[in-house]
């Protein structure tokens, strides 16, 4: 996909309009942001990823892919303001898709856009899998510690799901990124929660038992067809870890200047994928230790851990709390791509207009439009029901990770960088760039592949 011809294309609006919202967002704010949408409940995950890749592949895949994922923040930083040269106008991209229309053009930026729309949609599929799995196991919890860990407890998740869904319908109803501040610092700091408790259980766990768990090799398999497909589901579930460039440009277009915005976003990025590698590691490191080859799917609902049963109760509570924050940040992001994409369509349409007389006093005030009641309430609905469907922790991970990272993380960054920095073919930087995305593509498919297989044998097997 090369940069289109912007001579042609000056007829198509751009995606995303910008915004006139003041500018307060700091590093901290920032911070917070990210950490709200990327330590998600997939760092609990990371320890089965951890069992099947071994304790070498393991830990070194979750550097790898960190790596990759600050490059790509580094390149994304770097577009955030563009200077067309076909007409000189310079442009703040205040989001992802923005950024690819802008500057590889209109058809670039309708096959980003489907991308986009997926990513997002799935981010919420998966959050509200992993809602009503932490909810399910709260009750799980609280029967194993009064009837005993053989006793038969089952609790059907569909109700949980449901529930998670009225409260993103509420939730929802919060006009943008701008105020999800609050929201972003409660996320944030229930992820640190939550990942910290299952780091903690993991190495209270290894203490107690006096050895550490596991080989090099990973978890072994009679069949080794079916090795490659975990090994491969696994590192699709770190790569989905590690899937933040969507909100990257959203988060820049808060924060405040002196200094610049993209100074300020590449520190924040550095803070924040250190961050997140370091807790990746603990957590898969201390599960997979203490579990070993029964190292369960998620450390916190897998229930490798039944007792102290109060602090799973917390941790759990703590993922479901962040959950709430997490999808928002995420679907924020694409109410605000519909919306200005439908208002600057149809400007006169009724759907546009105010609701009038609605008014909850213990709210902030805010303008609720019928497009943003009826979109917003049918988007939560459609992933509750994909989520009923598809309720597979672990291979909707791998899948969601595997479909999206090259082209989202990789692909687009990197195309993005050549035309803004003029970046010359076959030149050194070219050369590197090239290999780095041709590398992420291979093991894109490899990952994608592993995880189609895990979820129709899950689904239908």
């Amino acid at each position: 996909m090369a940069a289109g011809n912007y001579d042609d294309e000056e007829d198509h609006p751009p995606l995303l309009q910008t915004s006139n919202h003041n500018l307060t967002g700091t590093v901290w704010t920032a911070l917070a942001h990210f950490i709200a949408g990327v330590i998600g409940s997939g760092v609990l995950s990371l320890a089965w990823s951890v069992a099947q890749l071994g304790w070498i592949a393991g830990p070194l895949c979750v550097v790898v892919i960190a790596l990759f994922a600050l490059v790509s923040a580094f390149l994304i930083s770097d577009v955030y303001v563009y200077t067309n040269p076909s007409n000189g106008c310079t442009t703040r991209n205040h989001s992802f898709l923005q950024a690819v229309h802008n500057i590889l053009g209109y058809k670039n930026g309708l096959v980003c856009g489907c991308l986009v729309f997926f990513s997002l949609f799935k981010t919420g599929v998966v959050y509200v899998i992993t809602s009503a799995i932490c909810m399910r196991a709260i009750m799980h919890s609280n029967c194993f510690h009064k009837e005993g860990h053989d006793a038969a407890c089952e609790f059907e998740h569909k109700y949980y799901m449901l529930m998670f869904g009225i409260i993103q319908i509420i939730a929802s109803q919060i006009p943008n990124i701008f105020h999800t501040k609050w929201l972003s610092i409660i996320a944030a700091v229930m992820s640190f929660t939550y990942s910290s408790i299952g780091i903690g259980l993991g190495l209270a766990q290894v203490i107690e038992q006096g050895e550490i768990k596991g080989s090099i090799n990973g978890i072994s398999t009679t069949n080794p067809t079916q090795k490659v497909w975990l090994v491969a589901q696994a590192i699709g579930d770190i790569a989905f870890s590690f899937s933040f460039s969507l909100i990257l440009l959203e988060i820049q277009s808060t924060l405040k200047t002196p200094p610049s915005q993209k100074v300020t976003m590449k520190k924040t990025s550095t803070i924040a994928v250190f961050i997140t590698a370091s807790f990746y590691l603990c957590c898969g490191a201390s599960g997979y230790a203490a579990f070993g080859d029964l190292t369960p799917g998620n450390l916190l609902t897998g229930f490798g851990f039944y007792e102290p049963y109060w602090l799973v109760d917390f941790g759990n509570a703590c993922i479901v709390l962040h959950l709430v924050g997490g999808y928002q940040i995420y679907s924020q992001t694409l109410f605000a791509l519909v919306e200005r994409w439908y208002t600057d369509k149809y400007p006169e349409s009724i759907l546009t207009r105010d609701i009038p007389n609605i008014k909850v006093s213990f709210w902030p005030e805010f303008r609720l439009t019928r497009l943003r009641l009826c979109f917003r309430t049918t988007y939560v609905v459609l992933t509750v029901a994909v989520a009923v469907l598809f309720p597979y922790f672990n291979e909707v991970l791998a899948f969601s990770g595997s479909i999206i990272f090259w082209p989202l993380t990789i692909y687009f960054p990197v195309e993005m960088y050549f035309v803004h920095k003029k970046v010359v073919p076959w030149s050194g930087k070219w050369i590197v760039l090239r290999l780095y995305s041709s590398f992420c593509l291979f093991v894109t498919v490899f990952t994608l592949v592993g995880s189609l297989q895990g979820l129709v044998a899950k689904r239908f097997g």
